[in-house]
């Protein structure tokens, strides 16, 4: 599977207690397959893997590629590494079409400790699925780039998704990928039109959940190097991120699907009452956002 253009990073519906409403996440499902978009990537940080259980994201994700019309990329990101195991093993026989594989969360490890734990995972699991690694350092050790060129040149791992939000980073591998092909996807929205331009093959989006059109049009627009209507939907990229940045990820993400007439479940915190208040904001913001957007993005 060649995965390129825009791609979405899934919320994941939940009751409270943080058990998977399966339903309602099915029906995000479907809301994103209508979209345009090209694949759907579940339970990575945007979908809040880290608060469900083994037996229960497998269930999931077996659910969601029966029901999906576009590929399905299963996060299998678990804090050990036997549960990063079983949990592709359980997507590979599901049928996912690709692995999507932080380094262990919570704990700090050194790089050759990180590049051991994704050689050790590629010669556990073997081929058959696209593995790729998931660069995320605001949540987990970062995949350092001398780490993530060493174990791209091996050939074991389809690519790279990179959300740490540097450019100078996605340079190192742009010029690796320069040399030996591998697929190189942006993971942060901020970067995603510098990115694009530059050479990315595409993005996995946490905004695409909320306003797939916006970032449909924004790759179009890239595409077709339309540079006044690059210019205006960056813009209206920005704007979008600076609010939800107001919010713990993936609040504001959750907050406007929301908004879309879908459900997503209680809030993972309780948030003080000035961001109560600012979250409330925001649903009035988005909804006129979302009116102007569309009128553009069809006109």
């Amino acid at each position: 599977m060649e995965i390129q253009g825009v791609n979405v990073a899934a919320v994941t519906p939940h009751h409270n207690g943080y058990e998977i409403d399966l339903g309602a996440a099915l029906e995000v499902v479907d809301y994103l397959c209508s979209t345009g978009i090209g694949a759907i990537a579940l339970l990575g940080s945007t979908g809040e893997f880290l608060h469900f259980g083994l037996e229960e994201r497998a269930r999931f994700i077996a659910r969601a590629v029966k029901r999906s019309r576009v590929p399905v990329i299963a996060g299998i990101a678990h804090g050990s590494f036997e549960g990063c195991v079983r949990l592709a093993a359980d997507a590979m026989q599901a049928g996912a079409a690709a692995l999507l594989v932080m380094p262990p969360y919570f704990f700090r490890y050194t790089q050759p400790q990180v590049k051991e734990f994704f050689l050790s995972f590629r010669s556990q699991v073997g081929g058959g699925v696209p593995v790729l690694l998931y660069n995320i350092p605001f949540f987990t050790t970062p995949i350092e780039a001398d780490t993530a060129a060493q174990l791209l040149e091996t050939g074991a791992f389809a690519g790279i998704k990179d959300s740490s939000g540097s450019f100078e980073y996605f340079q190192r591998l742009k010029a690796l990928r320069d040399r030996q092909p591998f697929t190189l996807l942006v993971g942060n929205d901020t970067v995603f039109t510098r990115a694009r331009r530059a050479g990315a093959q595409g993005v996995i989006s946490g905004t695409a959940c909320a306003a797939p059109e916006l970032m449909l049009a924004l790759d179009r627009a890239i595409a077709a190097g339309d540079e006044p209507r690059i210019a205006k939907l960056e813009a209206r990229l920005q704007e979008f991120i600076a609010w939800i940045d107001r919010f713990p990820c993936p609040a504001g993400v959750k907050e406007a699907v929301s908004v879309r007439g879908l459900k997503v479940g209680p809030a993972s915190l309780p948030l003080p009452p000035a961001e109560a208040k600012a979250l409330a904001a925001f649903r009035e913001w988005f909804a006129a956002w979302l009116k102007a957007l569309k009128s553009e993005t069809i006109s």
